[in-house]
């Protein structure tokens, strides 16, 4: 289980993440001015940007965590259910959501300091 606070926290870790208040109830979790994870606080779910391999992957492993999200779900991100999410699991999820969108250079700072290897074109 996973509070709001600490789904909050998770995000906020990243590297240059910021918080806004967005359509009057919806706390947005952004780089720059792009979002990679929101949620309201009293809803018990957040939304976190995924890819749309990685949105299909985790709701037929973990329908009663993960589903569509309403709006953007188009786009592959998921609804999780922060009752039933493990907090390494969505850790791991905020983390890709941002890398998805993070500059270059901040993604390579970042792998650096937090000692992950760099993906190459020799990766893919």
């Amino acid at each position: 289980m996973v509070t709001f606070n600490q789904f909050l926290a998770m995000g906020l870790a990243l590297p240059r993440t910021t918080e806004r208040l967005t359509w009057e109830t919806q706390v947005t979790l952004r780089l720059g001015e792009k979002i990679f994870a929101m949620g309201d606080p009293d809803s018990g779910s957040v939304c976190v940007k995924a890819s749309k391999e990685d949105q299909t992957e985790l709701i037929a492993a973990e329908p009663e965590i993960y589903s569509v999200a309403p709006y953007v779900g188009r786009h592959g991100w998921v609804l999780v259910r922060l009752a039933a999410v493990d907090p390494a699991e969505l850790r791991d999820l905020l983390t890709d959501g941002w890398r998805s969108i993070a500059p270059k250079k901040l993604l390579r700072e970042y792998e650096a300091a937090s000692g992950s290897p760099s993906r190459t074109s020799e990766d893919t």
